[in-house]
């Protein structure tokens, strides 16, 4: 199991985390069945999945956000240009921008990145 991929439902249940956190276990057992129509050890089955991943913690029955959905999502984009570009940006841009082309909005962004990390080294 990779770190940073998530199945349909753990997306769904981790988007659950991320909104009401911290939340007790129970009350998020709750807002389970009522989303998903799951009993309660599936929830806990899911945060446990989720907890052994670093993503959530749940202490003393509190649910608590280890990774923010932004740090995340960071994670998982570096996870898939390491396993498919040989963890080459350069490489990833090239290939999308092969298929899709950018528009003047998202070069200026590019570019304004690239600068900002410049000033920040």
């Amino acid at each position: 199991m990779e770190q940073y991929k998530l199945g349909e439902m753990e997306q769904r249940f981790a988007e659950m985390i991320w909104e009401n956190a911290p939340i007790a276990s129970g009350q998020l057992a709750k807002l389970c069945e009522a989303a998903f129509g799951w009993k309660r050890t599936t929830s806990y089955t899911m945060l446990k999945r989720l907890c052994d991943r670093s993503i959530f913690s749940n202490e003393n029955g509190v649910v608590m956000v280890i990774m923010s959905k932004e740090e995340f999502q960071a994670a998982q984009g570096e996870q898939f240009i390491n396993e498919h570009f040989e963890g080459s940006l350069p490489q990833f841009l090239l290939a999308f921008s092969r298929r899709k082309k950018l528009g003047e909005r998202e070069i200026t962004e590019l570019k304004k990145m690239i600068e900002e990390y410049e000033e920040g080294k």
